[in-house]
């Protein structure tokens, strides 16, 4: 038996660089983001089957012959990459609903990482972060032709607070975020997270935006300068610029696409910088689930007051990425 725990993440600047169209073409020779991966995670179990079939337990059950009867798509494409065609069970759970795709906290990389690290773990086999990412990428981007970035992928694969760069050779760097303890400290306690309560299929948004990024490209650009400044501003111990900086990188992303907001998001944004809070974003590809915010300690009990309605979730950084917890 083998267990994978692999994080979600949080995408701080920089979304919309890491799309395959953008960085191969980009002024700078890349894109980049700044995320970290987040004490929420995504396990699974995998074990031998005896009766030589294939079973899946996740929100749904699946009991197959043989791989191509396999109706999840991801495990389905994570066993054929690693040889693997019967005789296997996988379990799926997470720290979120099994039903929460579509939330912004790349749960679907997480699982193509963690299931990928699971089965080559069974296998006897050890990848690299850097190996996995690229796999679970092969998977979701060419395999089942969805349209995203890559930066989902690394986040969870790699862990911890970095920042990354896609260059357009298809090599990928990341880089820690270098600051005092105390800075970092101070930056998550400065952090909130509210759930819209608002579920989507981002795959309309994530079409209009790759198909737009010629047409977007400056504002692309003016993303990618705000990931090295970000940084900057970590390393000096100049954090309150970070609030001012998610406002302004909002304010661009909501052109990328149409749906990335919408009035409830503009309403629970505008509620929140009301009562304090210096700046924020929707994770993810926009339209719904989670709503990051800026917002001083002394100012987030008022903040918390006007977001009465929307479940609060409680976060820490998670300095780890993928990795096996137990094998047997």
């Amino acid at each position: 038996m083998v267990i994978s725990k692999t994080p979600l993440r949080c995408s701080f600047f920089g979304g919309g660089t890491d799309f395959k169209d953008y960085y191969e073409n980009s002024k700078f020779g890349y894109g980049s983001v700044i995320s970290t991966a987040l004490g929420m995670y995504v396990y699974i179990t995998v074990n031998k089957n005896f009766d030589g079939k294939i079973r899946l337990c996740y929100a749904g059950n699946e009991l197959a012959d043989h791989v191509d009867e396999v109706r999840h798509n991801i495990i389905r494409e994570a066993l054929k990459m690693t040889g693997i065609h019967r005789g296997i069970e996988i379990f799926y759970s997470a720290d979120i609903p099994l039903s929460g795709a579509g939330i912004g906290l790349a749960s679907s990389s997480a699982l193509a990482v963690g299931v990928l690290n699971a089965l080559h773990a069974y296998k006897g086999e050890y990848v690299t972060a850097a190996q996995l990412a690229k796999e679970a990428c092969e998977i979701e981007i060419h395999k089942l032709g969805q349209q995203i970035g890559v930066q989902d992928q690394y986040a969870v694969s790699c862990g911890g607070l970095k920042r990354y760069r896609f260059y357009a050779d298809g090599s990928v760097s990341a880089s820690p975020v270098i600051c005092r303890r105390s800075v970092q400290t101070q930056l998550e306690q400065n952090l909130m997270l509210f759930f819209t309560g608002i579920t989507r299929d981002s795959r309309q948004i994530l079409k209009e935006q790759t198909q737009s990024i010629e047409q977007k490209r400056q504002m692309l650009d003016s993303l990618t300068e705000t990931v090295d400044r970000c940084y900057e501003h970590l390393a000096d111990g100049t954090i309150d610029a970070w609030g001012k900086e998610l406002d302004q990188a909002w304010q661009v992303k909501k052109q990328l696409a149409g749906g990335i907001s919408n009035p409830c998001i503009d309403e629970m944004y505008e509620k929140a910088k009301q009562a304090g809070a210096a700046g924020g974003k929707i994770l993810g590809a926009g339209g719904g689930g989670f709503l990051l915010l800026y917002v001083h300690k002394e100012q987030q009990q008022a903040v918390r007051s006007v977001l009465k309605g929307y479940r609060e979730v409680s976060f820490q950084f998670e300095p780890e990425g993928s990795r096996i917890i137990f094998a047997d």
